[in-house]
């Protein structure tokens, strides 16, 4: 399942989606919206998406990390839109027989989205708004 929503992540609903009575784990990884970005405070973001690539990027994504890793399901959720401090932007599921896999196949799903997926993001802070470019890490 691959989805990018203006709505919340109903993380339940997405949750059930990936679990499967052949795995006997899942691994979860929800990013969200934090209060400082390079050492600037944060009020809110706003996200930009080319929807239908974005689409087609996360679904390739997906097929590579089933394939790659041999787990049973990976499932995408990716916000845009105006978001506030400690809302959820993205949530990604990984269900295998095996934790190892499915944290390996997590990992590459997030790694491969920042670097594949027409996504934009504006913080808006106390100095400005500011485009987010690139994967940075604090």
């Amino acid at each position: 399942m691959i989805r990018v929503q203006r709505e919340d992540v109903d993380i339940d609903a997405v949750l059930e989606a990936v679990k499967s009575d052949k795995s006997g784990c899942v691994v979860s990884f929800l990013g969200t919206v934090r209060d400082t970005s390079e050492g600037r405070s944060v009020q809110r973001m706003s996200i930009e998406v080319y929807e239908e690539m974005a689409v087609k990027q996360l679904s390739m994504i997906r097929e590579e990390a089933l394939e790659r890793f041999g787990v049973n399901e990976v499932v995408v959720v990716h916000r845009y839109g105006d978001l506030e401090v400690g809302d959820s932007i993205v949530y990604i599921g990984v269900s295998a027989g095996h934790r190892e896999e499915a944290f390996q196949a997590c990992k590459y799903v997030i790694d491969e989205l920042k670097e594949r997926v027409p996504l934009w993001k504006k913080e808006y802070t106390g100095d400005g708004e500011v485009w987010v470019e690139g994967d940075r890490r604090e």
